[in-house]
């Protein structure tokens, strides 16, 4: 399942990779696409939303709703 998320605080490569390790470890199969400009985080995978959500925000990053 593809989803989109809004992800503020999004400022360097540091960042997107760990918001990218994230996702990954909740779910290794998933494909992570990010685009740091316009805040915004594709993933692609089976897990739940709010799962996904909770790992992006355990890491210290907004996730608007």
């Amino acid at each position: 399942m593809n989803q989109t998320f809004d992800v503020k605080g999004m400022t360097c490569g540091h960042c997107e990779k760990a918001v990218t390790r994230a996702i990954l470890a909740l779910d290794p199969q998933a494909e992570v696409k990010i685009d740091r400009r316009s805040d915004k985080v594709e993933v692609q995978s089976r897990q739940p939303r709010e799962a996904l959500v909770r790992a992006i925000s355990e890491e210290g990053y907004a996730v608007a709703a």
